[in-house]
This record gives structure tokens, sequence and C-alpha cells, in this order.
């Protein structure tokens, strides 16, 4: 984030470079930095004859390198953007020869999404030399609830850690599509606001009641009555509750009760750091871990492993998700 802010800083400066190479498996900051340049780059007067959008499935890079060393039209510069430039993957490194001498007058916006350049080849050493090369990477699991909060300090609102943490496992980690749903709860919210779970709620249709999250925190405080009225409901609307989901994050919460057992230092600042969970957060792995011995979360964990494979069908063809469910939550719970 604060190396997208860095780029945008300098090109609001007029420090702009001839090339821009926007690379990573997280597309958020690559539409987002292309699109900026779009739209501030060049006056719009001068976007006609100047501003030009390729397709990397349409062009080949020798079609790139021609338009980028096309001179300006009654214009200090030209922007070319080149974008699913991926699907030039097998050819992109033709592009080293205009890398190293590039138009002064272009800027060449090159956005490779999910992939990247070698490291240890030429074209990658000449851009970083003559140009920027920006990663976008995937933020993990338990990094989104912080970026969710950073993105939205930004925009001047605050969010409760609960209702941070339902965008995450409702939507996982996809920053666009979390972006979106920010987006729509700013329309609705006076800036200077708090997002609340109900907020949450009201607007994007995840249940504050009826959700991995409240699943999760029924299962460590052992509130089997909760816990199953979470699963019915699941059961109810497999759709919007895939298995596969509730899976995966009982996995990483297992996972972290079992780091917790690990732990020498037991406090909430420690434990937050080693977790990388929200402080918020801590007293429902100090619940869980008091609930669940270390030779239970072991056992648990391989339940979840063998719940895993039946979901997709390996030794277990025939069952419901909903059967699956129910089935390892008597085996946790037992």
């Amino acid at each position: 984030m604060d190396e997208v802010k860095q780029i945008v800083n300098d090109i609001k400066n007029g420090n702009i470079k001839p090339i821009y190479f926007l690379m990573g498996e997280e597309p958020y900051y690559i539409d987002k930095i292309s699109e900026f340049i779009d739209k501030n780059v060049l006056a719009e007067e001068e976007k006609g004859f100047n501003q030009m959008v390729l397709y990397g499935r349409d062009v080949s890079v020798e079609d790139i390198v021609s338009n980028a060393k096309r001179y300006p039209m009654m214009a200090e510069r030209q922007v070319v953007i080149v974008k699913e430039a991926q699907d030039l993957s097998r050819t992109i490194e033709k592009l080293v020869d205009y890398a190293e001498n590039p138009q002064p007058t272009t800027v060449l916006v090159v956005c490779y999404k999910y992939k990247k350049l070698d490291k240890r080849k030429k074209l990658h050493k000449v851009i970083a030399k003559n140009g920027i090369i920006f990663e976008g990477k995937k933020l993990y699991e338990n990094q989104v609830a912080d970026w969710i909060r950073k993105v939205l300090a930004g925009a001047k609102y605050n969010i409760e850690p609960k209702a941070a943490q339902m965008l995450v496992e409702f939507l996982g980690t996809d920053l666009g599509k979390i972006s979106n749903e920010l987006e729509k709860l700013k329309l609705i919210i006076p800036e200077g606001s708090q997002i609340t779970a109900h907020h949450v709620e009201e607007n994007i249709g995840i249940s504050k009641d009826f959700n991995n999250f409240e699943l999760r925190k029924a299962i460590g405080i052992r509130d089997v009555v909760k816990a199953h009225r979470i699963i019915n409901y699941f059961a109810q609307n497999p759709k919007d509750n895939p298995l596969v989901m509730t899976i995966s994050l009982l996995y990483s919460f297992f996972s972290q009760v079992l780091q917790y057992h690990g732990l020498s230092d037991k406090s909430q600042r420690n434990v937050a750091s080693a977790l990388k969970v929200n402080p918020y957060f801590v007293k429902d792995y100090t619940e869980a871990a008091h609930n669940y011995p270390m030779k239970k979360v072991s056992q648990i964990i391989a339940l979840l492993r063998d719940a895993d494979v039946k979901s997709k069908g390996v030794g277990a063809a025939n069952l419901p998700q909903s059967d699956i469910l129910k089935e390892l939550l008597v085996k946790i719970m037992g």
C-alpha cells in the first residue's frame, strides 16, 4: 500500500517514468495504478490522439513497441496501456530492447496480472533500472482485516473488529470484491462513522448470527446448541455457506489454537503477535485452548483433513455436505 502511494505521489509531482510494469497475483492495485495513470497523466483534450489501450490477446510485443515509439501529437507525452499482458508471457522478453532505451515521451503501462517476470532475466533488470516494477502480492487471510481497516481509515471511517472479520470470512482475500462491498457501505453510512456487524449484515447480506465466525466461536466455547443451530442454517443455505470454506476456516482456527498451546508467553500482546490476529480476538483462542487440550486439537486437525477429503467426494460420494459437517461437529465437540 505504501509503494502504491509512492507511485501515485511521484506521478502527481511530475516524476513520471517511461515504463510501469505492473505484475503479480493480486490484480487490485495493478488496476488501481493503471486507472490512475489513465485518468491523470494526460489532460482530457490530449487523450484523443495520445492515449491508447491495447490488449495482450490482440497484439504482439512488436505491436506494443511500435506504438510506444510513436511521438505525441500536440502534447508533451503519450500514454500506452497494455491490459491482460500476461497473454504475452511466452514472448514478453522481446520487450527488453525497448526497455533498454525507452521513448522518453511515452508512458508505457504493462498490466501483467497473475504472473511475474523472472528476476534472473534481463527484462526485469532493465525495467527496474529505467522504469518501475510493481508486484501486487496476495494478502494472507490474517492480513486482510487490517487492510480493510486501513482502507476505511483513509476514507475517514473505522470498523469493528468483528465486522472486518465477517467480511474476510464471507468474501475471502479478493481485494477487488472486498473493495466493491466497502464502496456500497460508504454510500450508505455517513463519513466519520464506525461500520458495525449490523451494517455488514443489513447491507451485504451476511448474517451476524449465522456465519463461520460465529460457528468458530461457538465451537471454541463448546456451545453445542448454538453450533448445531448455525450448521442447520448452513444446510438450508448451502450456496452462501460452502462446506470447503467452513472447513478451511476451522482448520486455520485450530491450527492457531495448537500454536497457542505451544506458546510460553500467553500475554495478550504476545499471543496477538504470534498468531497474527487482532488483540480483540485473543480471548477466543484462550477459551478454545482451555476447552480443547493440545492432544484433542491435534485430533481435530486430523478430523478436518478427513472432512476436507470427503467434501471433495473422496470416500463419501453420496454423502450430503450438510451431513459431513454435522458428523464433523459431533466428533469435534464429543
